[in-house]
């Protein structure tokens, strides 16, 4: 249950492929519908024949996409099997974020992990999402000891939620509404 006391950054994690990210397109989705203006940036995983070769990266607003990483990338730091295509991360993931911050009401950030925090322009733009006035939906990586994500954790106006496949049906209804209650009690 989402707790009573109005906070104004809702992190998401959990274990890899439990759902993290499709919770944060389905709160997206529910507070568009109901009118409020969600930018910044979601990655995804890409498969091709039933195996993932990569992610990509799209900004919310404008839907530039790009890679984020992938097996065959030439360049870049490597994270497992694949490589971060830092280029990428900067003018769509960064630049997605600092727009959603100076025009939205939401700022969407999936994921602030490994591969995302090579980039010192991602680094910034999300702390300065975090140390912003707006509200903000970010996924973070549930091993990862990066001083954003533990600053992240600790502000007193966060909230951690662990998506489970017990809770993960239900989240986003009831964060969507948490974040319509909290978002009019802002603007009243």
């Amino acid at each position: 249950m989402v707790e009573k006391v109005a906070k104004r950054v809702i992190l998401l994690t959990g274990l890899p492929g439990v759902g993290k990210t499709t919770v944060l397109i389905k709160v997206v989705e529910g507070l568009r519908a109901r009118g409020i203006i969600v930018g910044g940036m979601i990655s995804n995983e890409v498969r091709e024949n039933g195996i993932r070769v990569g992610f990509e990266i799209s900004d919310l607003t404008p839907a530039k996409r790009g890679w984020l990483a992938h097996v065959n990338q030439r360049s870049g730091p490597k994270v497992g099997r694949y490589r971060v295509n830092l280029e990428g991360l900067d003018k769509i993931g960064a630049e997605a974020i600092d727009s959603a911050i100076e025009k939205c009401e939401i700022v969407a950030v999936d994921e602030i992990g490994p591969m995302e925090l090579y980039s010192h322009n991602f680094k910034l733009s999300a702390e300065r999402a975090l140390e912003s006035k707006k509200f903000v939906l970010a996924v973070i990586h549930s091993k990862s000891k990066d001083p954003l994500i533990a600053m992240a954790k600790q502000r007193s106006d966060s909230e951690l939620f662990v998506v489970t496949l017990a809770d993960r049906e239900m989240l986003p209804q009831e964060l969507t509404d948490y974040l319509l209650q909290n978002i009019q009690k802002f603007h009243s």
